[in-house]
This record gives C-alpha cells, structure tokens and sequence, in this order.
C-alpha cells in the first residue's frame, strides 16, 4: 500500500509541475488571422530598381510656329518634343505726341490727317490719348523721324515699346555621346540660321512627339 501511495503522489507532482517545464509554443498569424502561402509572396527582382541611362537634351531655337517646329524636326529625323515659351524681343523705339485729354488728341489727330501725316490715337493703355507717329526698330530712324517733326512744331518724344513674342523651340532627347552627330546634322539642315542651340541634361524628360 506505501508503495502505490508513493506512486500516486509521484504522479500528482509530476501533473503539477510539468507545465512549468515544457516550453511554450508560440503561433504568429497575418495582419488577417491567416499565414499567406508561400507562392504569394513576392521576391524583390533587382533590376526593377536599375537606373535608367542618362540622356542628353539638344534644344534649338527659335520657330514661328509649332508647324515649322515639327517639320524641321521631322527631316533632322530625332525623337523630339517641342517647348513652346514666351520670349522678349528688343523694344521698339515709339514716336508720338504724349497723352492729352481725348477732344484736344482727337482735334490735333483731324489736323495731322488733314496735312497728310500718317498717325493714329492710342486708344488703351499707358500712353491711352496719346498720337502714334511710328514704331521703329532702327533707333536711329526714330530719332530722324522725331527731329522731323520737331521742326513742324510738333510736340513729340521717342519712347521704348515693349514686345513679347511666343517662340516654339525644339528638344532633341538623345544617348550620351550622340550630342555632336545631332547638333552637326540641324545645322546641316537650318545652315546654322538659329538663334542657339544648346546641349544639356534631361531633367523629367516628357514623352517624345515622334519615334521614328
């Protein structure tokens, strides 16, 4: 009988203690409760991240529209894009009677038709109710038309008219070490009538207007 008491009491202890011996096992789960499978995992493919080759940007300028842009474009036969950009042009020298009130400009305005002088009434503007005598972009003929009239007793000044123009500009995207062929090949084909061309880095190059 001490025999089997001792070996229930052994085996009591054993139930008690046991636990405290095994080690826990631990079980991680998804964000969804659920492990994936293996086959929908995906592995990092390397040459995603590759940079892609530097390109070089020829640009050249300027056209009066962005027909003549591309068909100079086509012939050079490049990949291109066309800028279209607001550019100032150099003044053009003003001759005119300053502004004065609109019956006294329109009064003086009918005496100059009546002589012959080529003029006209600024309607708007700055110079609004001023009397246009010309627009020059020879400075020196200005200054010889003011002198002119100056001696009918006229009083006239010469004044500066600004200009902007919308100038279409062509870019050429092409590999490094192409920069020369391309640049040699517009000026073959413009016989170097442009205002620049020029060479630099692409930055955020858009996507070309013609592949050939």
């Amino acid at each position: 009988m001490r025999l089997v008491a001792l070996v229930l009491l052994l085996a009591n202890l054993a139930v008690w203690f046991a636990p405290g011996l095994i080690p826990p096992v631990t079980y991680e789960t998804s964000a969804g409760g659920i492990l994936p499978r293996v086959a929908s995992l995906k592995v990092s493919d390397s040459s995603e991240q590759a940079p892609l080759p530097p390109t070089e940007c020829v640009r050249v300028g300027w056209f009066g529209s962005r027909e003549d842009a591309t068909a100079f474009a086509e012939r050079v036969g490049e990949h291109f894009r066309i800028e279209e950009r607001e550019r100032e042009l150099p003044p053009l020298n003003w001759v005119m009677i300053p502004p004065q009130p609109r019956e006294v400009a329109l009064s003086q305005f009918r005496d100059l038709f009546s002589r012959g002088v080529e003029s006209y009434v600024v309607t708007e503007g700055e110079y609004r109710n001023a009397i246009s005598l010309g627009l020059f972009e020879s400075r020196a003929a200005a200054e010889s038309v003011l002198e002119e009239k100056k001696q009918q007793n006229l009083n006239v000044v010469l004044v500066n008219f600004p200009r902007n123009r919308i100038g279409y500009a062509l870019v050429f995207d092409v590999e490094p070490a192409r920069e020369t062929e391309v640049v040699q090949a517009v000026e073959a084909e413009s016989h170097s009538n442009f205002d620049f061309v020029e060479i630099y880095a692409c930055e955020g190059v858009a996507s070309p207007e013609k592949n050939p």
